[in-house]
């Protein structure tokens, strides 16, 4: 099939979650399918990485758009327009016109749009078109107005209101949506009143990739806290893990280390490493699989977002124990005290922590039956066959 896509960002370095997840499913769909890429870049530097990617699509153009999102345009614009800010700081004004050509010119079986935001540039489609919701934007929007202060919450909850309205009306205009897990599509079946156009294709993980790497014996009992802090669910799952359950941890094991990756972590973040001796904050890693396979545990207190959670899958494939919090093994299907150790209090956290670091035979037992859920469960090839049945049904819709 002839397949236009269309992402917010290039997919290749595997710095984001969504990055990795486009990168996977066009590498085992490329043999199975024509892919062209429309994909948006903030610099011009991005452009080093198309090659990459040009192994596996057709076609790759990029489409600039502003490089940082506060800028007077962005905010004026959104000022004035229906569209939230979400909307307006990932547009770029070339881009209809570029799918208008690129449509006219040859026949494409649908087109592939991954997150809400980017429907924007669609102009009036004769293919069918599928979006992609890797999370339900506008949940962990108006959690962050929640928490905002006095006088801006008001601001942000205009905001909220047009990311919700413009979210749920794509999920309307799209002929197939495609969501992360059973809760997700249960949550927007209720919000759209019907279940029969939205399906469940996961997250995934490279088995083999993260198999290369052995692990690493630990000097110290070691807590891995992992995710890209330009996401508001990592930055508080940081605050409440260091605030909360760290000085829980430390009063019972004084050597015990915790180490912290993650894309752009904030000054707060990086503080924490230099408060605390025991706080590693490492920021940006080349090779994620060295930063798992050096501790001894993944420890994941996440309270809001939606989707699933890379760092679940990529700790269970490296055989990494994962202690975590309700939310971040939501949707997945794993069995609390068989695969996962799950709590949502800091206590209680704690706690089920200290007993994977000093219980050999529970860390074994973690380590070996998350190992094998994502082998069975959560393998790209497995998730990649999902989605080539959606591409197959839905490129036979007529418009």
């Amino acid at each position: 099939m002839k397949i236009l896509m269309l992402t917010p960002y290039l997919p290749y370095p595997l710095l984001s979650g969504g990055q990795i997840r486009t990168y996977n499913l066009l590498k085992k769909l490329a043999s199975k399918h024509q892919i062209t890429l429309f994909a948006l870049i903030k610099d011009e530097s991005e452009k080093a990485h198309i090659s990459e990617l040009e192994k596996y699509c057709q076609e790759v153009r990029v489409f600039k758009r502003s490089r940082t999102p506060f800028t007077l345009r962005n905010i004026v614009k959104t000022a004035f327009s229906t569209y939230p800010f979400l909307v307006i700081r990932n547009q770029a004004l070339t881009v209809t016109g570029a799918i208008q050509e690129e449509l006219s010119k040859k026949n494409y079986d649908l087109i592939h749009v991954e997150t809400f935001y980017m429907m924007s540039h669609l102009p009036e489609l004769k293919i069918p078109s599928i979006l992609v919701e890797q999370t339900i934007e506008y949940l962990g929007y108006e959690n962050y107005a929640k928490t905002a202060n006095f006088f801006l919450r008001p601001i942000l909850n205009i905001d909220v209101n047009k990311i919700r309205d413009w979210e749920k009306h794509y999920w309307q205009e799209a002929d197939q949506l495609i969501v992360m897990s059973g809760e997700d599509k249960k949550f927007i079946a209720k919000e759209l009143g019907r279940d029969d156009k939205i399906a469940v294709v996961a997250n995934g993980v490279d088995n083999h990739w993260f198999d290369q790497v052995p692990r690493q014996k630990t000097a110290s009992p070691t807590i891995l806290s992992v995710g890209t802090f330009k996401w508001l669910p990592n930055r508080e799952a940081v605050d409440f893990l260091v605030n909360k359950i760290w000085p829980l941890v430390k009063k019972r094991m004084k050597h015990c280390k915790l180490r912290i990756v993650g894309n752009d972590p904030s000054q707060k973040v990086l503080d924490y490493g230099l408060r605390d001796p025991n706080i590693e904050v490492l920021g940006k890693v080349e090779d994620i699989r060295y930063a798992f396979n050096s501790a001894d545990l993944l420890l994941a207190p996440v309270f809001s977002g939606k989707g699933t959670r890379y760092k679940i899958l990529e700790a269970m494939a490296s055989s990494t124990p994962v202690v975590a919090s309700k939310i971040a093994v939501e949707g997945l299907g794993v069995e609390n005290g068989k695969h996962v150790l799950v709590s949502n209090d800091a206590n209680e956290l704690a706690e089920l922590t200290i007993k994977v670091l000093t219980d050999k035979k529970l860390w074994q037992k973690l380590s070996k039956n998350g190992k094998k859920f994502v082998q069975d469960r959560y393998d790209w090839q497995i998730i990649s066959r999902k989605l080539d049945a959606i591409y197959q049904k839905v490129g036979k819709i007529k418009k």
